[in-house]
């Protein structure tokens, strides 16, 4: 079968494979909606509290948004928020953007022009060694970026997407972790909690991890947020209000338009990605992880997963995605970092963690990259094309947005 396409970068790719039996997984998806008029829709009817009912004329307010990791709509979001922030009062003048990183690397002023346009001028970077304490969460300091603690209100934009631990990204998960320190991370992110019940990918009810983020949203002052959630089509749905409330919409409408039910046994499982995920391979080898360690993984035992990825920034150039790095490149093999790492690591390294869980079922191939050698100190095999990966004869799950899409 051929004239099967899947993204990378900003393009995509054709899968060639004449020889395999090829099955391609669409989730019903749903027709994309008109930012802009959906955002101003949303933030005229919350669910929960609008932004007149939360700032005050003379209040300073900080707008953290998400990072160039993200595919969230930010120069709108943040243009409607600040239009809703007028009408009620506040200023221009008065408001910082503060771009939620994490220990993601810094944005460059090009990377924050394009995000969010007009409105760069008030855009600073998360600094995480910056930071206050607001709060505790299971006994976790909750630190904040000072000059969100700073500020009299604390608003948010951010992407409702599945999450191999939160279950769903978006609401108070943006500001706690996104322009948070260390502490929170370290908990939310260790060993002890990802092996806790109900931390899996799409479900927010039991999930301690989402309920750990959600308080430390709410320690953190956070009281209203305008969030997206996207399909392969774009954005399919907008909220605003009240963060949890927020996040339970949204994650309502993503399951509903991304969730695809397969069989298992396949002999190979081609996982796309496309940019900004496949930036580096910290953030694109979620797409292997989805598939192997989400609801249901497809694969045979011994079956591969096959990443196309375009990896310009290598691993990744953050904090966090240097840890990553170091801990797979300076493995032996996956079995023995996963014991390592069972008894603990530094923020970053747990994606290094949950790639190893899935390396030691399955192996992962990394097409199309422009970082071979990162990928194979990774203990991952490199390969020019995606064809080069699977072997003939191979029965083939395609799944075009992998990061996307909920198998079931």
């Amino acid at each position: 079968m051929t004239g099967v396409e899947v993204p990378l970068g900003d393009g995509t790719v054709d899968v060639e494979l004449p020889d395999c039996d090829v099955t391609v997984a669409e989730p019903p998806g749903g027709e994309a909606v008109d930012v802009r008029a959906a955002a101003e829709g949303a933030v005229a009817d919350p669910v929960g509290p609008a932004p007149a009912d939360v700032v005050a004329p003379d209040d300073t307010v900080a707008v953290v948004v998400t990072d160039l990791t993200r595919a969230t709509p930010d120069d709108v979001l943040v243009d409607v928020l600040l239009s809703a922030l007028e009408r009620a009062g506040v200023a221009r003048e008065q408001v910082t953007v503060v771009v939620g990183l994490g220990l993601h690397r810094p944005m460059t002023d090009d990377e924050l022009a394009a995000m969010l346009g007009d409105h760069a001028d008030l855009a600073v970077n998360h600094d995480p060694d910056d930071v206050v304490e607001v709060g505790r969460v299971d006994g976790v300091p909750v630190e904040l970026d000072r000059r969100v603690a700073a500020a009299d209100r604390v608003l948010s934009t951010g992407m409702v997407e599945p999450h191999q631990y939160a279950g769903f990204s978006g609401g108070g998960k943006t500001v706690a972790i996104g322009a948070g320190g260390e502490p929170l991370i370290r908990h939310t992110h260790g060993p002890e909690m990802l092996a806790r019940d109900g931390v899996r990918l799409g479900r927010i009810d039991d999930n301690p991890f989402r309920t750990a983020v959600d308080e430390a949203g709410e320690a953190c002052g956070l009281e209203f947020c305008l969030n997206v959630t996207r399909g392969p089509t774009g954005v399919l749905d907008v909220a605003a209000g009240a963060p949890r409330r927020v996040v339970r919409a949204l994650a309502d409408s993503a399951r509903a338009a991304l969730s695809v039910e397969v069989d298992d046994g396949y002999d190979a499982v081609v996982a796309g990605v496309g940019a900004p995920k496949d930036t580096n391979l910290y953030q694109a080898s979620r797409a292997a992880t989805y598939v192997v360690l989400g609801a249901r993984n497809p694969l045979r035992p011994d079956g591969r997963v096959v990443l196309p990825a375009a990896l310009p920034e290598g691993a990744g150039e953050g904090a966090g995605e240097r840890r990553f790095h170091d801990r797979l490149s300076a493995a032996d093999d996956a079995d023995a970092l996963y014991e390592r790492l069972r008894d603990g690591y530094e923020p970053g390294a747990q994606r290094a963690f949950v790639v190893a869980r899935a390396l030691r079922a399955h192996d992962i191939y990394v097409t199309n990259s422009e970082s071979p050698d990162v990928v194979e100190e990774c203990l991952m095999t490199a390969r020019p094309t995606v064809g080069d990966a699977v072997a003939p004869d191979s029965d083939v799950l395609v799944v075009p947005e992998a990061i996307e899409t909920l198998l079931r």
